[in-house]
């Protein structure tokens, strides 16, 4: 599969372990390096060692990415839908796309999924549910908040790119024909092949052009070569998770380096 898209390469700085001052600090180097977006995270709580360490919240964390940047694009991988009423998050979206767009477009993504962390749901007084039911949630979210960016004033500096996270055949990858931009998977080469084909199918049975969509896969292992194949299999945007307190950024030059291999 070949697409006309360069590589992008997407960093997620996990809110977690570290001081806000780190993490800031760390979204500097990552512009300065030349990293395409800068993701965090939208829980409450640490996903991995300390349970109770530190962790910081998405959306204001975003409002002050957005300040102190000027080029990278930006967002939460992803916001979780049950956290905020639909219009809500449409508002903040449309802030956010503002203040990151100093004088120009905005930056920001959209990123968006329907929840999975239960610790967060049960600290914060949110009710669980079911799978099927958060997605529900989100399939009745995504309509609302395009019909609120449309009354927005001011409007959106642009049509804020929507990404959707997941790999559920049934009821993500359809919202993703739908209403994604772009298709966040963690899928493996032979995996996202089989994925890809649902895809097509339902961009089929929702009349949308599937090319239109960027493919997204998160690097768990960081390994290039991996890399290569998902490259080969139509993926473009590339993102490297990094969790405080320490934030490494040589791995991110490796993947810089690569990048710009790739695109030549």
């Amino acid at each position: 599969m070949t697409t006309n898209r360069p590589v992008r390469i997407g960093v997620q700085v996990q809110p977690q372990h570290a001081l806000y001052t780190d993490i800031r600090d760390t979204v500097r180097a990552l512009e300065d390096l030349g990293v395409d977006v800068v993701f965090n995270w939208d829980h409450f709580f640490p996903l991995s060692g300390e349970p109770e360490g530190l962790h910081y919240e998405s959306w204001t964390m975003l409002a002050a990415i957005a300040e102190q940047t000027e080029r990278v694009e930006l967002g939460a991988l992803v916001n979780c839908n049950s956290y905020r009423n639909a219009d809500l998050q449409a508002d903040m979206a449309r802030t956010i796309d503002h203040i990151s767009a100093k004088g120009g477009t905005g930056r920001f993504i959209f990123g968006t999924g329907s929840g999975w962390f239960e610790k967060d749901y049960d600290a914060y007084g949110y009710e669980f549910g079911t799978v099927g039911s958060r997605l529900d949630a989100l399939g009745e979210s995504l309509p609302r908040i395009e019909a609120r960016w449309a009354k927005l004033n001011p409007a959106p500096t642009r049509e804020i790119p929507v990404l959707i996270g997941g790999g559920g055949e049934r009821k993500t990858l359809r919202l993703v024909a739908k209403h994604a931009d772009i298709w966040h998977s963690f899928a493996d080469p032979e995996t996202l092949k089989h994925k890809i084909s649902v895809l097509k199918d339902w961009c089929e049975k929702e009349n949308r052009d599937f090319t239109e969509i960027e493919l997204s896969n998160e690097q768990r292992q960081k390994d290039l070569k991996l890399a290569d194949e998902l490259h080969a299999t139509g993926v473009t945007l590339f993102t490297i998770g990094l969790s405080g307190p320490d934030y490494p950024l040589e791995q991110v030059r490796d993947w810089i380096r690569w990048r710009d291999e790739i695109n030549g």
